[in-house]
Formats: structure tokens, C-alpha cells, sequence
């Protein structure tokens, strides 16, 4: 035979055992019979290994096979097993592992121990409560886990000085029987010391306001992670870092070093909206995040539409904190072109907001509103002077498309013509929503939405301050502000009274978009309601920058109706 044969015989033939090894590499197919529940996982997961790397048939596989599923079954303490592997008749890499489990590991022993200042800690003897106890089949993840959390509690807690002056765990196969010694010496539990800050503008005073703990007050952790949080809401710097500074530890005290940038003097930004309700919408943001070493802010904005334009600027005077505590000053102007009203209004408010201990913001507010109008056949010029106070929680879990969420609004604001306004009333307004999940492809939103304005008649007040119904946040269906009283002449009145409800179901088609089935109720109304009814079906994405929603909606109830389409982006709530 010449040498080109022959080379090209065994060519053939590596390609023929590449080609099989290939072929069986995909097919490769494990089996676990003789146990179940977590034995059968655990032992599944260690073999998962096998199923997605290369696997060649035969004596070392099987071997292979064998001492992992043995691995996996002495994790949870049964280091008796049996182990049969079969492979199939046409298929050698159709593997069945018959396996008995045998009798386990029990402990004889649990001998965990703790000392130092640990020792009256609730956190540590809740934690030695779930120390393996005699008797128990022993588990090697438990032990482990136990071991980590001991660690990770002392480091989150101050005890920088915790040590394990004993950790055994001794296995006896033949006594089917296991000891463990543990003893973890927390030490002295640090406390947090003077606290530093370099490179700020805003003055120590103030930086000090902000701060979670005092000195003295023992360490935690958590609190670090409360200070740089409330450092960034602030606005007034770039860059924020926090650590505790370990070369200058003294008596069991951590000193900690903020290191700051400062943030910009002004922030210019600019967008672009649309939403159906007002249509495309340019807006223009100007920020000064801080003016002086107090940390006084101010921001001011301006929004175009067709139908609407503003422009308003806030004054902020931080109190006790920068972010919950503080005083803002608010003058805006607004032009409105919508439906059957026209209006110029100008806003001069006086606001003081507090974070409550309960999540909620309360805000107090003295408010004087001017508004120039036209509203159905109504023209006038109203001023009124309305002292107000709100209160409002948001919670959230979950990042763009929380998995569950809730928010409470609630305010009330009271007009009288003893103090100079051109009108006396009450006026309560009250929202609520509502976002739940079951699993991860399944949402559920809700919302209701509610006022009131006690007085006799709507005359004497302001379209802004009067209720309309329909949009894109209220009755889908329904084009904006559409929802409301009328006069003889067809023309929008606006109301006294307020209330719509809303129920949505989402469900996650794939990766960040998701499909909406929804229905909107309520009405507007001044002595009767007129009920009305919006459903419809919706596309939703989690984009970068908030959820993006598209809606196609059908009123039910009033004539000419129809068919409404709604877009718009921001928060559900």
C-alpha cells in the first residue's frame, strides 16, 4: 500500500472517531434512580458538570460518575451509599445511576461556643439557634453556612476582631457519626470615632446634620451605606467616598474618612417627551446644586407643548437634613390651551417638608395661585391665598418594573375670603396604587384616584383647581381631560367631585417587554356621577430610562368615544 493510502486510511479514520465523539458528546444522558428530594438534586447538580462538558464513553466515565454522585451524597451526610451504573444496550452515554443512599451520618456532637462581646448581642444568639443540633443528619452546607454567617454578622456589627479559636468537623463512616467543635471569639465590638470629611464645600456643620451616628454609638455597617446615600441625595457632590480609616484605631474606635468632590455649579439638561395627553413636549432643566456653604439649591424648569407651557423655579433652605428636612420656595407661571379651557395661572408657594419615622413625607404649604381664565362660557380672574398640608409614601422593591410596590397621597387645601381670597373652600384630593407580582411573568397594577371640593358652586374657582377625568393616567378611552360636566352648550365645566379606578394585568413576554389587559372606571361630576368605562390592551417595555407604555383603549359609555390611543413614560404609580 503507497503512503498516500495509507495516509488517507487513517485520515478517514480520525475523522470517523472525531465525528462519533462529536455525535456522543450530545448525547450524553444521565439518570438518578433509588432516591429522591434533595438527595436526588444535590446529587443531580454535581453531575450537571458531565452533561455540559465533553464526555467519552466507557471505564473512566463511569468511574468519574461514581465518586462525584459519592461527593454529593457525604455533602448531606450519607457516606454509605451504593452506587450501580448501567449503561443502555444501543447507546453507551444513555447512563442510569441506581443508588442507595444508605444509612446517614447523625452528629453526636454539636459544641458551638461563642465569647467576647458577642455574647449579648440578640443577633449572635438568634444566629446560634441554628447551630446543628444532636441527632440531626449531618449537613456539610449547614455547617458551612453557619460558619460564613457568624463571619459576615461580626464584620457587618464592629466585632473586627472575631476568630474562629476552634472550628472542627470530624466525621466517623464507620460510627456513622459526626463531632463538631466550634468556638468563635467575637472580641471587643468596635465603635465608630471622629468622623472626617475632606474635599467639601458645604460646611462642617451642615455635612455633620447628615450623619446616622455619633460618636461613641457602636458600629454598624449599614449605617456607613445610610450616610453615603444620604451624601448623593443631597446634590451637592460628584464623588462620595466613605471608609472607616483602620490605621488610626484607638481604645476600640473607628474613625471614619468621608472623602468628597464637589458637584458642578450648574447642570444643564434638555429632552424631548410625548405623551398623547399633551403631545410633544420640549422641556429644559437648569440646576445650581449648590449656592453657598449652607447648601441652599436652585432649580428652575421650563416645558413647551402645544397645549401647555410653564416655567418654574425653586428655592431650597436645607434644615436638620438637606434631604428630608427643608424649607422651598416656589414661583411658577403656566399657559394652558386644552379642550374648553384657556388659562394663565402664577404660583407663589411657601413649602416645609419632613420624613416622618414612618416613610411618610408630611408637607406644609402656604399657597398663593392667580389665575386669568377661560372655561366653557365662563371668563374671570380669581386670587386666593390657600394654606395646605400633604402627606405621601412611596415603597418600592424591584429596580423599573418593581415586582411590588404602594403610594399614598393624600392633601388638603383650604381657601377663605377672611384672609383675602376671592373664594372659601376645602379642597381633598387622595391617591392610592397598588403593584403586585406572582412569580416572575405576572404583574398586577392598580390604582384609584379621588377628590372633593366643598363649596356651592364652581364659579368662584379656578379651572386648575376643578376635577376632569380621562388621559392617559386616569380613564383610558377617553381623550384628555374629557371626563367632566357639561353646560347647556356641550362645553367642559370641570367638577366638584373626583373618582376613578383602575385594574391592570401584565404578563412578561420576553425579557423586558410585556403585555397589558386593563380597565379604567369613574367620573367627574357635580351632583350626579355619570359613570364611564375604558378597556384595553397594552404593550409595556423596562427601557433604561422607566417604563414605556403603549395602550390601545375603547370607551364604552360616552358617544363618540371610540377608539383612543394612549403612549406615554414614567412611573406607574
Amino acid at each position: 500500500m503507497s503512503f498516500a493510502g495509507l495516509f488517507g486510511r487513517i485520515t478517514l479514520l480520525a475523522l470517523f472517531i472525531a465525528s462519533y465523539h462529536t455525535v456522543a458528546q450530545s448525547q450524553l444522558k444521565l439518570e438518578v434512580k433509588g432516591i429522591s428530594g434533595a438527595l436526588k438534586d444535590n446529587v443531580e447538580i454535581y453531575l450537571q458538570t458531565f452533561v455540559d462538558d465533553n464526555a467519552i464513553p466507557g471505564i473512566r466515565l463511569h468511574t468519574a460518575l461514581q465518586q462525584e454522585a459519592e461527593q454529593a451524597l457525604q455533602a448531606l451526610g450519607y457516606y454509605h451509599s451504593d452506587i450501580r451504573i448501567e449503561s443502555a444496550s444501543t447507546n453507551a452515554l444513555d447512563i442510569t445511576l441506581w443508588i442507595d443512599a444508605g444509612p446517614p451520618v447523625l452528629i453526636n456532637t454539636s459544641d458551638v461556643k461563642l465569647y467576647g462581646d458577642g455574647l449579648n448581642d440578640t443577633d449572635f444568639l438568634q444566629l446560634l439557634q441554628q447551630a446543628p443540633q444532636v441527632g440531626a443528619v449531618l449537613h456539610h452546607g449547614q455547617y458551612d453556612s453557619l460558619k460564613s454567617a457568624m463571619r459576615n454578622l461580626a464584620l457587618r456589627k464592629g466585632y473586627f476582631d472575631a476568630r474562629f479559636t476552634q472550628s472542627r468537623l470530624e466525621v466517623s463512616p464507620e460510627l456513622k457519626q459526626a463531632f463538631i467543635h466550634l468556638y468563635f471569639d467575637t472580641g471587643t465590638r468596635y465603635t465608630f470615632g471622629d468622623v472626617n470629611f475632606s474635599g467639601s464645600q458645604i460646611e462642617l456643620q451642615r455635612l455633620n446634620t447628615m450623619l446616622p451616628f455619633a460618636k461613641g454609638d457602636y458600629y454598624l455597617a449599614s449605617q456607613l451605606g445610610q450616610l453615603n446615600q444620604m451624601l448623593a441625595a443631597s446634590g451637592w457632590f460628584s464623588s462620595i467616598f466613605v471608609e472607616g480609616d483602620t490605621d488610626n484605631i484607638q481604645q476600640h474606635q473607628l474613625p471614619i474618612n468621608v472623602s468628597l468632590a464637589p458637584e458642578r455649579r450648574n447642570i444643564i439638561e434638555t429632552g424631548v417627551g410625548y405623551s398623547t395627553d399633551v403631545k410633544a413636549r420640549l422641556k429644559l432643566n437648569w440646576q445650581k446644586p449648590w449656592l453657598n456653604s449652607a447648601g441652599h439649591s436652585l432649580r428652575s424648569d421650563l416645558a413647551i407643548s402645544d397645549s401647555e407651557q410653564s416655567v418654574e423655579a425653586a428655592y431650597k433652605l436645607p434644615l436638620q437634613s438637606a434631604v428630608t428636612d427643608y424649607y422651598q420656595v416656589q414661583l411658577g407661571f403656566r399657559n394652558r390651551d386644552i379642550e374648553d379651557t384657556a388659562s394663565r395661572e402664577s404660583n407663589l408657594v411657601l413649602e416645609r417638608y419632613w420624613l416622618l419615622d414612618n416613610d411618610w413625607y408630611r408637607t406644609a404649604s402656604l399657597r398663593w395661585l392667580y389665575e386669568d381664565f377661560v372655561q366653557a362660557d365662563q371668563r374671570d380672574n380669581i386670587s386666593l391665598i390657600m394654606p395646605g398640608i400633604s402627606y405621601n409614601r412611596t415603597l418600592q422593591q424591584g429596580g423599573i418594573m418593581p415586582h411590588s410596590a404602594s403610594r399614598l397621597a393624600l392633601r388638603v387645601e383650604v381657601s377663605d375670603q377672611a384672609w383675602g381670597s376671592d373664594a372659601s373652600f376645602v379642597r381633598l384630593r387622595g391617591r392610592a396604587g397598588w403593584i403586585g407580582s406572582a412569580g416572575d411573568n405576572h404583574r398586577f397594577v392598580t390604582r384609584l384616584d379621588g377628590g372633593a371640593i366643598l363649596m356651592e358652586t364652581l364659579r368662584n374657582l379656578p379651572p386648575s383647581l376643578r376635577f376632569f377625568a380621562g388621559g392617559d393616567n386616569s380613564i383610558r378611552g377617553y381623550s384628555y381631560e374629557t371626563v367632566s360636566p357639561v353646560n347647556a352648550a356641550g362645553e367642559l365645566t370641570g367638577a366638584r367631585y373626583l373618582l376613578t379606578g383602575s385594574v391592570e394585568y401584565q404578563y412578561r413576554v420576553k425579557g423586558d417587554w410585556w403585555l397589558a389587559a386593563f380597565t379604567d372606571y369613574g367620573s367627574a361630576w357635580d351632583d350626579n356621577p355619570d359613570w364611564v368605562q375604558g378597556v384595553g390592551l397594552g404593550v409595556r417595555w423596562a427601557s433604561p430610562v422607566g417604563p414605556i407604555r403603549l395602550d390601545f383603549a375603547f370607551g364604552l359609555d360616552q358617544p363618540g368615544s371610540g377608539f383612543q390611543l394612549h403612549f406615554s413614560l414614567g412611573p406607574e404609580l
